[in-house]
Order: C-alpha cells, then sequence, then structure tokens
C-alpha cells in the first residue's frame, strides 16, 4: 500500500473545496487498514477517513493527518440470508443495488445519501423516516489500538450523530433488512428518487444538507427560506435557489466562502427565528463555524 503525501483533497469532496493532506492512503483490506493506522501511530499523526466526500468541509489551507479512502474488499457488497454486509467504503447505491437483487426491502431510504455504508455509521445517516439506527446490526471499527465489533448501542447513535471520532475507522458494517419484491423495491426508490430530484439541487455541486432540521415547525430549508436566503451568495458559494438547506459550488468556490454563509444562515435564523442551527457537515482540518 503507498502512502501518497499532499494530495490535494477538492476532488474527494462533493463541493469540490479543499487543500491537501499531509498523508492520503487507500487501504484495500484490513491488513493495509491496520497497517495505515500503524504508520500514523508512529508519527503520531492524527486520522480521517473519507468516503464518497459527501457532508464533508476541508480547510482551504489542507489537513495535517492521514487522510483514508478505503477500496478494494472495504468498499465491496453482498447479502447473506437477510443481512447485507458490506466494506465501510461501499457506496450505499452498490449496497442497495445487491439488495434488490437479493429481494431485501428497508435500504430504499438510503438512495437518497450519496455516500457510503461507514459515513452512514459515522453520521447516522437517514433520509425518508429511516437511518442507519433502523437496520443496523453492528459496526466493525478499526483503531491503532485494537479493532472489534460495535452495537448500535455502543456506537451512541442519534439524530444525525454517533459516538465515533477521527482514528475509528468503520471497515465492514452489517444490515438486517427484510424480503421484499425487486418490483416493489424498484417502485419505492422511484418515487423517493423523484421527490428528492423535485426539491433539492441534485445536478449542482454540493456538499449535501448544511443543517440539522431544528425543533421548530419549520425545517431549517424552509426557514433559511423565510430568511430571504434562496440565492444568496458569498465568493463562489451560493445558497440554492431550489433549497435553502443546501450550498452550490457555483464557480470557484473556496470552504471559506462556504463556512461565511453557514455562517450568515445561523445568524439570520438566530434573530429571526431565536433558533440556532446544528450543522450536518463534517468539518476537516483547522476550520470552525463560530
Amino acid at each position: 500500500m503507498k502512502i501518497e503525501a499532499r494530495v490535494p483533497l477538492s476532488g474527494f469532496t462533493t463541493i469540490g473545496t479543499g487543500g491537501p493532506a499531509l498523508a492520503f492512503a487507500r487501504p484495500a483490506s484490513l491488513a493495509e487498514l491496520e497497517q495505515a493506522l500503524a504508520w500514523a501511530g508512529e508519527r503520531g499523526l492524527p486520522v480521517a477517513t473519507v468516503g464518497l466526500g459527501s457532508n464533508l468541509l476541508v480547510a482551504d489551507e489542507g489537513v495535517e493527518r492521514l487522510v483514508l479512502r478505503l477500496e478494494g474488499e472495504l468498499a465491496e457488497a453482498g447479502t447473506d440470508g437477510e443481512l447485507l454486509l458490506a466494506g465501510g467504503g461501499a457506496p450505499n447505491a452498490v449496497c442497495l443495488h445487491r439488495a434488490r437483487a437479493a429481494g431485501l426491502g428497508g435500504f430504499e431510504f438510503a438512495c437518497a445519501i450519496p455516500g457510503t455504508t461507514g459515513g452512514g455509521v459515522w453520521m447516522n445517516a437517514g433520509a425518508y423516516g429511516s437511518d442507519w439506527s433502523e437496520i443496523l446490526v453492528r459496526a466493525f471499527v478499526v483503531t491503532a489500538e485494537g479493532s472489534g465489533w460495535l452495537a448500535p448501542s455502543e456506537l451512541g447513535l442519534s439524530y444525525r450523530h454517533s459516538e465515533l471520532h477521527h482514528g475509528q475507522v468503520v471497515a465492514r458494517v452489517e444490515f438486517r433488512l427484510q424480503p421484499r419484491e425487486e418490483a416493489e423495491i424498484k417502485a419505492l426508490v422511484a418515487d423517493l428518487q423523484a421527490k428528492r430530484k423535485a426539491t433539492q439541487p441534485t445536478n449542482k455541486r454540493t456538499f449535501g444538507s448544511v443543517f440539522k432540521n431544528p425543533e421548530h415547525e419549520l425545517g431549517a430549508g424552509a426557514m433559511l427560506e423565510a430568511c430571504g436566503l434562496k440565492g444568496h451568495r458569498i465568493g463562489g458559494a451560493m445558497i440554492s435557489p431550489r433549497h435553502a438547506n443546501f450550498i452550490e459550488n457555483a464557480g470557484g468556490a473556496t470552504t471559506a466562502d462556504c463556512l461565511a454563509l453557514m455562517h450568515e444562515a445561523r445568524r439570520r435564523a438566530r434573530e429571526q427565528f431565536g433558533v440556532e442551527l446544528v450543522h450536518e457537515v463534517e468539518l476537516l482540518g483547522a476550520i470552525e463555524l463560530r
């Protein structure tokens, strides 16, 4: 396994911003993953993992970490009875395809989540009334100190959150699904994808939804729309004219531009509604949303 230096991370994020990683590796097996973590541990280097780069903002100046991208057997998926078995780097789209081919339902909601199974565990990803905690059996988590299976209760899953931290790498995931006709699965997915395309900027570069929905009669998107923020632009970043809880790369955006928009959105929500919006996006590097 090769460990590369100063690899730009902008190409590994869906928004297309961010500077280089101090070190970058693509482990394709558990042995290579353990090797990479040991390498970082020997150098006192923090570790972070990227999936498909959604829900991620990387500092413009880069990241002083070993950044991992799981590949090979760590990105494969298959089924065993009513279990969906996946590597932490397996794309949700691949997992959905495997489940559908096996006549297993319950993973359809993930068609709206452009990420990986490991990333889903990291943030308890969810959409359309379901999330990882509803179907997750266990996750195999690897660290420099050791590895082991963790149950949902041990992962501390809550709304768009887990208790995992950087350096804990989700290498394998098991989901329990239920038998469902392939035609029914296709119909459910088609309906969810149509709803997503009708309301979200699916053809634009974004990092997914920006803020968690607050405990308020309005969701985050409706709240920011009421604040008049649709189309608001700072630098190359713009709050989506289609859905105000998304930020688009309108051309030449930087992470700093995105953060400035997030700061302005939080300020207006606070002033107009008295609500403190909490972001969903993972901030990687020496960046902070005030």
